[in-house]
């Protein structure tokens, strides 16, 4: 594959990966304006957020598995057909409970835009070729933490919170246009799975009775537990806690995503010369030391927001190293059932994501506290597996 087709891919992989996070992170800087102008609490307000967590995890391994039986790119088109849909419903929304709802039917959109990339990488390279095509599509992908929150705060200005569900059709009707133009189909579905009941059952009994692979997902999926819980609660804290503007508080946001994205970019690099196993390790580890002494730091009193913001973008850095790379392992022999292993991957770190979100979200103040304690957690959870997978490995499968 000539290197213009490849960032040719990673560039379209990398849209549609970033299409459902664009649509939670242009969100964030609107969620106190939306709470008042549908007169709702903030736990209603979160449980919008919460709701398009929960639905890209159940509708990944819809897509996983139809992507194993029809081809990569249907599937897609059927996800973001239903993405635009559900947008056009959340920006004409009249209250909260139309709103959960609809959120959920948008998340499940979205869920074809999150599994079926990972499938296609699998699809073209295994070992360290493939980190660093998905070092590539998580730099792409990552440009959604960086400008959908900035572009979410210009979008609330001119036209308020409803224009970002508009907008965000938008790029998904972009996405639907690049797929149509530049994506091939990499597994054609002749080549599928058993497309029987049985068939399915199969392959996701293949999965969950596979240790190895159910501990990489799970390393990647306390990584991005923390970052759910710093999700949900850095709009609250950020902004009402230490006074930031909502674009202040884009930047901020920002800023922690520039440290997950320039890190990914060393994962292929990284992984070719010293194993993608010890680069788990060590970032992992790193990342629970870092996390130890965030939550050391105000448990003691302290409440600087520089504190929070510096540590927090040491810990991003290290997540950027350890969930592309867990991701290229746990698919690493599975290649026959990419989609469902892509799927499922999907799925189970996003419902712990939703899961580790609402119950911080039960202790959840406005203070930093808790919201520190829920990131800590999830990292400290992710350097025990990581020993407890990858302990007696000195190398990756390639």
């Amino acid at each position: 594959m000539s290197s213009a087709i490849s960032l040719r891919l990673v560039f379209i992989l990398g849209l549609l990966s970033a299409i459902g996070p664009f649509a939670i992170d242009m969100y964030l800087p609107a969620l106190p304006q939306i709470g008042a102008s549908l007169q709702a609490p903030v736990g209603a307000v979160q449980a919008s957020l919460t709701a398009f967590f929960l639905a890209l995890g159940v509708g990944q391994p819809l897509f996983g598995t139809l992507a194993d039986m029809w081809g990569r790119k249907k599937p897609l088109y059927l996800g973001l057909a239903i993405f635009v849909l559900a947008s056009v419903g959340c920006a004409l929304a009249q209250d909260i409970h139309t709103l959960v709802v609809l959120r959920f039917i948008q998340g499940l959109g979205a869920a074809a835009g999150m599994a079926i990339p990972r499938a296609v990488v699998r699809d073209l390279h295994t070992g360290h070729e493939a980190a660093r095509m998905m070092s590539l599509l998580m730099l792409v992908f990552s440009v959604s933490p960086i400008l959908a929150p900035l572009a979410g705060s210009g979008v609330i200005a001119v036209g308020g919170w409803r224009m970002v569900f508009w907008v965000v059709a938008a790029a998904a009707l972009i996405g639907m246009a690049a797929m149509a133009r530049g994506l091939p189909e990499t597994r054609a579905a002749s080549h599928g799975v058993d497309s029987s009941l049985g068939g399915v059952l199969k392959a996701y009994g293949l999965l969950l009775r596979d240790w190895h692979y159910l501990g990489l997902v799970f390393i990647g999926a306390c990584a991005m537990a923390g970052f759910f819980v710093y999700l949900a609660g850095s709009p609250f804290v950020l902004i009402n806690h230490y006074g930031l503007s909502t674009t202040q508080y884009s930047m901020a946001f920002a800023f922690n995503a520039i440290a997950f994205i320039g890190a990914a970019q060393f994962t292929g690099m990284l992984g070719k010369r010293f194993g993608l196993v010890p680069v788990v390790k060590l970032a992992a580890s790193a990342s629970g030391v870092v996390m130890c002494c965030l939550l050391a730091y105000y448990l003691m009193g302290g409440d600087q927001l520089a504190v929070l913001i510096g540590l927090y973008f040491v810990a991003s850095g290290l997540m950027g190293l350890v969930i592309p790379t867990t991701s290229v392992l746990a698919l690493e022999a599975h290649g026959q059932i990419a989609g469902t292993a892509s799927a499922l991957l999907g799925t189970l770190q996003m419902l712990t994501g939703a899961i580790a979100m609402q119950i911080v979200g039960v202790f959840s103040s406005g203070k930093p506290l808790p919201m520190v304690v829920g990131m800590a957690t999830g990292a400290l959870c992710g350097v025990l597996l990581t020993w407890i997978t990858l302990g007696g490995q000195r190398g990756a499968k390639v």
